[in-house]
């Protein structure tokens, strides 16, 4: 059901697009293999031209295990980020990709964004979400 906080992840408002430009920490909520939900914090990016957001990990990391263990099908999952009364959430399929350029695309965006190179990691892979909801206020 929509309401006046969802919109096209593909499309959202300016003020929507400008929160996600901000640095800002963020959250992902992955299931565990029994359903519950784990939360982390984490740095998100946002590209709605592709539809995705991407979040940088360490491949032995709980929140990676989690995307896997959803099988190929991918995951659903959340993130979210919240300052004061402004909050955005973007909803979708959770892939875990180790293609090089796919890691370095996502490094680049995460330094773009939080103003600073991620420190140099032989075993990072992204989580990429493909996104099918955006909700939020900015």
């Amino acid at each position: 059901m929509a309401t006046k906080y969802s919109m096209d992840p593909g499309a959202p408002d300016p003020p929507y697009l400008s929160f996600w430009r901000e640095r800002h920490l963020c959250t992902l909520t992955t299931p565990r293999p029994d359903g519950t939900p784990h939360v982390v914090p984490v740095g998100v990016t946002y590209d709605p031209a592709a539809r995705l957001a991407r979040v940088i990990a360490d491949k032995a990391s709980a929140k990676v295990r989690n995307v896997l263990a959803a099988g190929e099908q991918g995951a659903a999952v959340a993130v979210c980020q919240v300052a004061g009364r402004r909050w955005a959430t973007l909803e979708g399929r959770a892939r875990v990709r180790t293609e090089p350029d796919r890691v370095a695309e996502a490094e680049r965006r995460y330094a773009e964004r939080y103003g600073r190179t991620p420190s140099p990691n032989p075993s990072r892979v992204v989580i990429e979400i493909a996104l099918t909801r955006a909700m939020g206020r900015g």
